[in-house]
């Protein structure tokens, strides 16, 4: 929670093999003022989802109609289904002084810099090319082909760095959480965040009280 008793935004992303999801889990599991992000879909429920804690489930009609309202932070079709953020879902967690993370793609993650004005934006990085590699392979459920392609991808990825505020090198995911929980405590001390707390007037004090 900032000093004004909002939460704060946080958009993590990277690319695949970067252990985002597991940084996440940890991060959330040390820190308790925090949720994840539900994002919306058209897609069916696979076994074993459930409604509100896997995704918000919706008819593409319904999820159309959201994209009219404008309450999607960021959306995407893919495969002939729509994902999204909803914006609702998001401002109300934050307005109850928790903590938001959205783990997310990085053109997603670049939508919503262009639709909001807050928001703290973290690139995760593997600790070298070659052991992303291996972190995709030692996955087991990549051909040759589609190993190359997310390979080719992840190079692409990394481009948009630029774009964040900050980046961690996940080599360890204790030491990862670590500088994760570092760059929110900084955010949270940030003087454009705070600055309407912390100035006092001066209207009605005595010359003592300005000078004590």
């Amino acid at each position: 929670m900032t000093v004004d008793g909002r939460g704060l935004l946080i958009v993590i992303s990277g690319p695949s093999g970067a252990g985002k999801g597991t940084i996440c889990k940890s991060f959330m599991d040390r820190n308790k003022n925090v949720e994840l992000s539900v994002s919306a879909t058209t897609r069916n429920p696979r076994n074993g989802e459930v409604e509100g804690i896997n995704y918000h489930f919706m008819s593409k009609k319904q999820f159309k109609e959201k994209i009219k309202a404008n309450d999607f932070l960021e959306y995407a079709e893919v495969y002939d289904n729509y994902y999204g953020t909803p914006k609702s879902n998001v401002e109300e967690i934050l307005e109850s002084g928790k903590d938001v993370i959205l783990e997310i793609d990085i053109q997603g993650a670049l939508k919503v810099k262009e639709n909001t004005e807050e928001g703290v934006f973290i690139f995760i990085l593997p600790p070298s090319m070659e052991e992303l590699k291996q972190r995709i392979i030692s996955r087991g459920s990549e051909t040759q082909e589609s190993l190359m392609k997310r390979f080719n991808s992840a190079y692409k990825e990394i481009n948009y760095i630029s774009k964040y505020n900050y980046a961690v090198v996940n080599d360890k995911v204790e030491t990862a959480v670590e500088k994760l929980e570092a760059i929110i405590s900084a955010e949270k001390c940030r003087v454009d965040r705070i600055k309407d707390s912390i100035l006092y007037s001066k209207e009605g004090m005595t010359n003592e009280q300005l000078y004590d």
